[in-house]
């Protein structure tokens, strides 16, 4: 017991730096508080992609079409342009400084090493902004101008390196004069960076970045294999007493957001889905089904308990559990250090996230479309936005065998809590 406890203690040790670390958590605070512009373009391509033909030949004839195809053309297809703002202002405010002003470089900043293009010659030359980095292959040039550009803002206004004002100056004229001197600075930086690359046989930081960083990072952690042990530490770290999916989600969210905007943005323009993995939008739909540890069987397998304890604690979780929300659960049963339902919080999830990946593979059911609903989103109804009917049904079948995986365990759990209810019932009379 003292081993386990030991052993306890560091793991969460080593959780809690990773999960306090302000480079990490800027990169997953920039991508969530991004979120909205995700959902919001991807929704629209819902609208705008349903295959039914009346209704595709009404927007078409009405001119609609040419409308609900905006918001994803200025959501999905330029999301490095919001991430490089996002990124910079969560780590600058997390260093208590203007993170708003920050990200206006960061945005700047990644726009000076993205390459023009220039098309004519003389007075009718035009120069324009190719949407190629724009999109999701230029994900990672985003997250890793937003840190530079932010480490950068506050170390230079942390040495008051930069344009006072006089006191009685309106706090917006201060910070704007304030980033001035840093704006200099970076936008130099900027400009040496372009130029480096621009001299080598990339061309350019996104090339680079895309050729030798992203590609094999994304091939190797978008993985299947990988996947599976994501998923398995997700339930290691909840039984030790670690918010398993903030752990593994901080480490992983690069790699999977941009597989997730890789599926979104095809799925928008009508091609072929490139990733069976797509990222959180699998771990969501499939793998966590009500919650880390695929606890929706357990929440299910409640309703019929015996014991008091356990049937009031199957009306607490049920409708939480539906809407993949089972911290209720986790910490009301509770499943941490409780080794009699370590087995079902391993096998569950894993077995889903295997017959999952087998499934897509073999054509069941459709790749994601990395749509990355919000948390909330019903059973079934996730599965629909996510991928069709298909999937939909498919999650069904997953919350079977969830509660049969689930069952064995919960009923002799639920037989002895009974008969301790009964001793202790006996016991006051």
């Amino acid at each position: 017991m003292g081993n386990t406890q030991n052993f306890r203690v560091k793991i969460q040790k080593v959780a809690s730096k990773v999960q306090s670390n302000k480079y990490i958590n800027s990169i997953s605070n920039g991508l969530g508080s991004a979120m909205g512009v995700l959902i919001a373009g991807a929704l629209f391509s819902l609208v705008d992609s349903i295959n039914i033909p009346a209704y595709q030949n009404f927007l078409t004839s009405t001119g609609l079409k040419t409308v609900t195809s905006i918001p994803a053309s200025v959501t999905t297809n330029l999301i490095s342009l919001y991430v490089a703002f996002a990124v910079t202002n969560a780590l600058v405010k997390s260093f208590k400084q203007d993170g708003f002003s920050a990200g206006l470089l960061s945005l700047m900043s990644f726009l000076v090493v993205t390459p023009m293009m220039t098309t004519g010659e003389g007075r009718a030359a035009i120069t324009s902004l190719p949407v190629t980095w724009l999109g999701a292959a230029g994900i990672f040039v985003a997250m890793l101008i937003g840190l530079v550009v932010g480490r950068i803002y506050v170390f230079i206004i942390e040495k008051e390196f930069y344009i006072k004002m006089p006191k009685g100056v309106p706090p917006t004229i201060e910070k704007a004069f304030a980033s001035i001197v840093p704006g200099i600075i970076i936008t130099i930086l900027m400009l040496c960076i372009r130029g480096a690359f621009g001299a080598t046989q990339y061309g350019n930081i996104h090339k680079f970045i895309y050729t030798l960083v992203q590609v094999p990072l994304t091939h190797l952690g978008g993985g299947w294999i990988a996947y599976l042990i994501c998923t398995f530490a997700i339930s290691m770290f909840w039984f030790l007493g670690v918010h398993g999916g903030m752990v593994v989600n901080s480490v992983m969210t690069v790699i999977w957001t941009t597989m997730r905007v890789e599926n979104l943005t095809a799925f928008q323009n009508g091609a072929e889905l490139p990733n069976v993995i797509a990222g959180g939008s699998f771990l969501s739909v499939y793998t966590n089904l009500g919650g880390s540890g695929a606890t929706i069987g357990l929440a299910i397998a409640l309703i019929f308990a015996q014991s008091k304890r356990y049937k009031t604690l199957g009306k607490l979780t049920i409708l939480p559990g539906l809407l993949g929300i089972n911290e209720p659960l986790m910490f009301g049963l509770p499943m941490v250090l409780n080794t009699r339902f370590l087995i079902p919080l391993v096998a569950a999830p894993l077995l889903n996230s295997i017959l999952a990946i087998i499934a897509t593979y073999v054509g069941i059911i459709p790749k994601l479309r990395g749509i990355g609903t919000p948390v909330g989103t019903p059973i079934g109804v996730r599965g629909f936005l996510e991928g069709g009917w298909q999937v939909a049904v498919f999650q069904i079948v997953l919350v079977v065998i969830s509660f049969l995986i689930y069952y064995p365990f919960f009923k002799k759990a639920d037989k002895d809590a009974l008969e301790e209810e009964g001793k202790v019932a006996a016991e006051a009379i």
